[in-house]
């Protein structure tokens, strides 16, 4: 963790309140933020059971929006659980913003060497009771259909080396409130986002192989599954046979690639 995010080391203390670790950023947040979200969305959540009421466990989904962070928070929060993300380090480098993250105990990760400074931390607040989001693509979907793409292995090594609860999430909606890179939202009419939660994945079967990239590429492949299985559902359709793979194209991996140059 570089300079700019080591300025307030979480302290990991075992989740509570209400929702279950709520602490008072949270608290002030959601106060500001959860009226304009109802203001500006019509909710279709889902599967509420398949969330924990309580004990470790990370909420995975797919990437549409700058804004379906918001979302996703808003139905864990909505449903119990209060969640600290991975989310990128450059968020926590720009004044008032980065504050807000850090004392909302968000976890800084380096895109582009991630998986070596974000693990410890994400590992001490799943060990403290904590509720953790992953993005497992890293970033918001190549596809140019919004289809999950092929991800990182980061949650992979995460789940087998905790055994915590993995509840798979697919979203749907927030791409309409702020397309994918738009920097103004669409706020002249309600939208629909649509949050559904399926059972706990089961990565019994890779537990100890960590170390063993193979492995960790097809415990992704299965999680990123169980996510577009929910999100065909909800869209009421297919994902495409060929899953984009953003190492085989000539996108870059990170940031904006619709920017003009």
């Amino acid at each position: 963790m570089d300079a700019n995010t080591s300025q307030a080391e979480p302290r990991y203390l075992p989740p509570s309140g209400k929702p279950l670790g709520t602490n008072r950023t949270f608290t002030i947040g959601a106060f500001f933020v959860i009226p304009i979200l109802k203001l500006l969305t019509k909710r279709d959540w889902r599967g509420a059971q398949n969330i924990p009421a309580q004990g470790p466990m990370i909420a995975i989904s797919n990437h549409i929006s700058y804004a379906d962070s918001l979302v996703f928070a808003h139905y864990l929060y909505g449903n119990g659980r209060a969640v600290r993300f991975l989310a990128k380090s450059s968020l926590f480098k720009i004044p008032v913003v980065g504050r807000i993250l850090r004392n909302a105990e968000q976890v800084p990760v380096d895109r582009v060497n991630a998986g070596a400074r974000a693990l410890p931390h994400a590992l001490a607040f799943l060990r403290a009771g904590h509720c953790l989001g992953v993005y497992p693509e890293g970033t918001l979907t190549r596809d140019p259909l919004i289809w999950p793409m092929v991800a990182k292995t980061g949650l992979a090594r995460l789940a087998v080396m905790s055994k915590v609860p993995v509840i798979p999430c697919a979203q749907w909606g927030a791409q309409e409130i702020l397309a994918p890179y738009a920097k103004l939202p669409r706020i002249w009419r309600r939208r629909t986002v649509v949050v559904v939660a399926g059972p706990p994945l089961d990565f019994s079967p890779w537990f100890g192989e960590e170390e063993n990239h193979e492995a960790m590429v097809e415990a992704t492949r299965y999680a990123m599954a169980a996510i577009t299985q929910l999100l065909e559902e909800i869209r009421g359709g297919y994902a495409p046979a060929q899953i984009f793979d953003p190492h085989e194209s000539a996108l870059p991996r990170f940031g904006n690639f619709k920017k003009e140059k």
